[in-house]
C-alpha cells in the first residue's frame, strides 16, 4: 500500500504546493477505501489547503445524480421513461413533441444546446428557468428524437426541472431528501447561491500568464441538473457503495442505466443514464468527467473488478481521467 500511495502521489506532483490549485482523490477496492489523499490548495486567496473533505463543483459528474432522481421517480410510479417530455414541460416547442424522458437521459433527444442560445452580451448567470425559456423559443431540433447521439446539457437541465415538477419539491430538496440524506452524503449539495452554503468549498482557477486566476463562476455556473452539485471524495465513496449495493434502486433499473440504447442504422453511443459505458483494456467501465469554469473531475468504476477511482480538481487544466487511468493500470494490470 505504501508503494501505491507513493505512485499516486507522483501523479499529482503538478497539483501540490502552496501556489497550485489542488486535487482530492479516493480509490475504492472491493468496498474498502485504499487511498484517500489531497494535494495543493482549495482556496489560493485565503491560503486554504485541499483535503479529502474539500468540496468541488462536480460539473457533469452531477449528471449521474440527476439520472438517479429520475430513476427514483420511475420506481415510485410517478413518471414513465418513455413519457413525452412535453407532458411535463409543455413550454417546450412543437419540434420537441416526440422527445421522451429516456432520450434526455441517453443524450438522444436532438434538443438544441442552450449554450448556443446565450446572447454574447449576457453577463448575468442563467438558471434552469432561463434555459427552458431559451429552448421554448427555438422551434427546431438537431435531428429526429432517438435517431442519433449528441451530448446535451440542455437535456439534463430539463431532467432536473422534471424532477421538481413531478415530485413537487425543488430539485436540490429532492436530491437531499431522496439521495444525499439517505446515503449519509452530508457535505454534498446542489448549490444555489444565496440559498445554501458549500462547506469546505474549493474555488476554481485557470492558468493565466504563468500563474492561476480565479475563474470560479461563469454565466452557466448556476444551472443545476447538468452540473450544479458540489461534493467531496468521501461522499463520493458513499455514493459508490450505494451503487454497488443497490441501495436506492434495484438491479433492473441499474441495468437500464448502464446499457446504452440501440440506435437506427448502427449510430454509435456509449451513454446510459448519467454514465458513459465502455471498456478499458478489456474491462467493463462506467465513467464520467466533469469540466466547467475552474474545475475538472473524473470518476471511473470497474464494476466487475470492484475498483472505483474518483479525482476532483479545482483547475481548468490537467487530465484527471488520464491520471485515473494510470491508477487503474497499477491497481488492475500491474500485478498477477
Amino acid at each position: 500500500m505504501a508503494d501505491d500511495s507513493r505512485a499516486i502521489d507522483s501523479l499529482f506532483a503538478a497539483y501540490s504546493g502552496p501556489s497550485n490549485p489542488g486535487a482530492s482523490v479516493t480509490v475504492i477496492r472491493a468496498g474498502t477505501v485504499v487511498a484517500r489523499r489531497a494535494y495543493g490548495m482549495a482556496d489560493l486567496e485565503r491560503k486554504v489547503t485541499a483535503t479529502p473533505e474539500t468540496n468541488y463543483r462536480l460539473a457533469s459528474v452531477s449528471k449521474q445524480f440527476t439520472a438517479m432522481c429520475i430513476m427514483l421517480l420511475a420506481k415510485d410510479g410517478k413518471l414513465q421513461l418513455d413519457q413525452p417530455v412535453r407532458s411535463i414541460l409543455p413550454e417546450l416547442p412543437s419540434a420537441a413533441a416526440a422527445v421522451t424522458i429516456r432520450q434526455l437521459l441517453n443524450h438522444t433527444s436532438g434538443l438544441v444546446d442552450y449554450e448556443d442560445l446565450i446572447p454574447e452580451s449576457r453577463v448575468t448567470q442563467l438558471d434552469d428557468s432561463d434555459v427552458l425559456i431559451m429552448l421554448a423559443s427555438k422551434d427546431s431540433v438537431y435531428y429526429p428524437a432517438g435517431t442519433a447521439y449528441r451530448y446535451s446539457n440542455s437535456g439534463y437541465v430539463l431532467l432536473g426541472m422534471i424532477v421538481a415538477r413531478v415530485s413537487g419539491m425543488m430539485f436540490p430538496q429532492f436530491l437531499q431528501t431522496r439521495v444525499f440524506g439517505p446515503l449519509g452524503m452530508t457535505a454534498t449539495v446542489a448549490h444555489v447561491e444565496g440559498s445554501d452554503t458549500v462547506p469546505r468549498r474549493a474555488y476554481g482557477y485557470s492558468p493565466r500568464g504563468g500563474a492561476f486566476e480565479n475563474t470560479d463562476q461563469s454565466v452557466t455556473s448556476a444551472t443545476l441538473g447538468d452540473g450544479g452539485i458540489y461534493s467531496n471524495v468521501d461522499d463520493m465513496a458513499r455514493w459508490d457503495r450505494a451503487l454497488t449495493e443497490g441501495t436506492l434502486v434495484g438491479a433492473d433499473l441499474m441495468t437500464l442505466a448502464t446499457t446504452p440504447p440501440q440506435l437506427p442504422r448502427g449510430a454509435a453511443t456509449e451513454y446510459g443514464f448519467g454514465w458513459f459505458i465502455d471498456t478499458y483494456r478489456g474491462e467493463k467501465r462506467w465513467r464520467h468527467t466533469g469540466e466547467t469554469s475552474g474545475f475538472r473531475n473524473a470518476i471511473l468504476r470497474f464494476p466487475d473488478r470492484r475498483l472505483t477511482i474518483v479525482i476532483l480538481t479545482n483547475r481548468s487544466s490537467g487530465e484527471p481521467q488520464a491520471i485515473a487511468e494510470r491508477i487503474a493500470d497499477r491497481m488492475l494490470f500491474s500485478r498477477p
